[in-house]
């Protein structure tokens, strides 16, 4: 073989290994995403959705807090699935759901189930039965997503009632059912690290995982000066639990938990974005964010809209 015959096949052979073996850069670049997702609505501090700075280079996601299957009136009790509004509902309109949408083409609007809280008290997740749940939840909140134009469902219950078998059934047959029938195209959960909290959206994964999109790991919930390395350790606990999952990196805007938005949490995305692994950044929440100006919204986005 002469000597250019031997160059050629050196660069055939060359050609072939980066066809085959792509650049970790290049693996770990197309698992990332530029998803940004922000509760609202849950504190009632006037807050609007044309209050936040929207990055046109990102996919983002409002999620309005909350919607409870809990009467409205001062001692609220549990309806069986028949969801109430329960977020600033003054501020937070179907015209400005309409407007935000119109303004922004990469917006999109959701709803949360749940929360921490209804009344004076927790806001449990308490169905009689898992059809007759499901009946009343499909029915309800196909009227809300329909009324307000919305596009997805976030599930934070964090209070059980029952157990984690019925929680997964009547959560999973109720994303099933509304996907099916197009009233939402993606949906999402809201766990952390609690073990009656994780036995039941564990549970929920285990069996209905290929329908839920998004994992809004409530990272923010582990102690308050969590650091960098920690955080990390968390992020790849809680990735292994919910296997497969796009698992979104978290924090809360006024600093109380976890990994603080001025501590490192750039710096730990910013790890994960290298290895390809940074699914999106959710933020609770923007009726506490509005006081700073919304500034790690900012730097969230801009993070996210890098594309390497």
């Amino acid at each position: 073989m002469d000597y250019f015959s031997k160059q050629l096949s050196i660069a055939l052979l060359i050609f072939q290994f980066f066809i085959l073996f792509p650049s970790s850069a290049q693996s770990a670049a197309s698992n990332n995403s530029n998803l940004f997702r922000e509760y609202i609505g849950a504190e009632f501090k006037n807050v609007k959705f044309s209050d936040l700075p929207v990055n046109s280079q990102v996919e983002f996601h409002f999620i309005l807090s909350f919607a409870i299957d809990y009467t409205t009136s001062s001692s609220a009790t549990p309806t069986n699935g028949k969801f109430n509004v329960f977020w600033d509902a003054d501020n937070l309109t179907p015209s400005q759901v309409s407007a935000i949408k119109s303004k922004n083409p990469n917006v999109k609007v959701a709803l949360s189930l749940g929360g921490d809280s209804v009344g004076d008290g927790y806001a449990y997740f308490n169905p009689s039965t898992v059809n007759s749940w499901l009946s009343n939840a499909v029915s309800s909140l196909t009227s809300i997503i329909q009324e307000y134009n919305l596009d997805g469902i976030d599930v934070d219950y964090e209070h059980f009632k029952t157990d984690p078998k019925t929680f997964s059934e009547c959560i999973g047959k109720l994303i099933s059912t509304l996907k099916k029938n197009g009233v939402i195209s993606f949906a999402s959960i809201a766990p952390y690290d609690d073990d009656e909290v994780q036995s039941h959206y564990m549970a929920l994964w285990r069996s209905y995982g290929h329908v839920i999109d998004y994992v809004n790991f409530q990272f923010y919930a582990y102690d308050k000066g969590t650091s960098v390395s920690e955080f990390l350790d968390y992020f790849g606990e809680q990735s292994s639990n919910y296997d497969g999952g796009k698992v979104l990196a978290s924090f809360i805007s006024d600093g109380s938990g976890g990994l603080a938005p001025d501590n490192g949490f750039f710096t730990a995305c910013s790890r994960l974005k290298s290895e390809g692994n940074l699914h999106g950044i959710f933020v609770w929440c923007a009726d506490d964010s509005k006081g700073l100006g919304f500034k790690y919204e900012k730097q969230s986005q801009s993070l996210l809209a890098i594309s390497h």
